[in-house]
């Protein structure tokens, strides 16, 4: 297991509650957008590598955490995009290793604290921590890729020029599915790299100021790009990904044994 520094209550909370994000159900209805929009949803997907590679990938490998203050907090996730077999794990405020292995699809599975299979309840709300932190963890780390994802609601927003360029905007929310099926989202595409530069967003119909959060770090990784980091300046936040692979294979081990490397 990759080692994570633990840190206070607080900030894991921040990580568990404060960034929740949609997850789209396989029945979800097909996705709704303008030309313009869908257009440049695919100059994005082609930036990134290409819808192939992305089909291609069977399984993903990253770590996903908070830093705020200097203090960090995350954990690691081996999802096999195949077959929805999943491997959470991580260290908890109190420094107790936790493993969850499960099948994102059935969201059947088991978890272990310290070394001990967890039977009933405890079980249960492991699963559904291990599920929400992968819809969570897993659309911070590819929603460039989701642009397009059935249930989506995808308009063009106009166009916005700064200091840093030009970027169009879109706006993504979700046509009643998923698990907060009235957030919103406003997502900045680079026009020069047609690359994810920052996004919006308003969480649950909430009225609020949106909250913005600049995508930094973009590198390639075989062949799709990957960025590693999320700043909220306002709020003095990143959120960071320092591990990402992609591996062509992995023994069955990392998704049947709580104890496999």
């Amino acid at each position: 297991m990759r080692k994570m520094r633990p840190v206070t209550r607080l900030v894991l909370l921040g990580l568990l509650l404060a960034i929740s994000l949609p997850a789209i159900a396989a029945d979800a209805p097909a996705l709704k957008a303008d030309p313009k929009a869908a257009a440049i949803a695919d100059q994005v997907m082609d930036a990134l590598g290409g819808k192939k590679a992305w089909d291609d990938t069977h399984y993903l490998r990253f770590d996903f955490g908070v830093e705020k203050d200097g203090k960090f907090q995350g954990r690691s996730h081996t999802w096999d995009k195949w077959t929805g077999r999943y491997r959470l794990e991580g260290k908890t405020p109190e420094g107790k290793s936790y493993v969850t292995l499960m099948n994102v699809n059935t969201k059947e599975g088991s978890a272990w604290m310290d070394g001990q299979k967890l039977e009933g309840e405890d079980a249960k709300k492991a699963l559904e921590r291990a599920y929400g932190a992968w819809i969570n963890d897993t659309y911070w780390l590819l929603l460039p890729y989701k642009l397009k994802d059935p249930g989506v609601t995808l308009k063009y927003g106009g166009e916005e020029k700064g200091e840093g360029g030009t970027w169009d905007k879109l706006v993504l929310s979700f046509d009643n599915v998923g698990l907060t099926p009235k957030d919103k989202y406003w997502v900045y595409v680079n026009r020069d790299s047609h690359l994810v530069d920052r996004w919006d967003y308003v969480l649950k119909g909430e009225k609020a100021p949106p909250t913005r959060w600049e995508w930094k770090k973009w590198d390639r990784h075989g062949k799709m790009m990957y960025s590693s980091e999320r700043v909220n300046a306002k709020e003095r936040r990143k959120i960071l990904l320092p591990v990402y692979d992609t591996p062509a294979t992995l023994p069955d081990a990392v998704f049947t044994s709580p104890a496999a490397p």
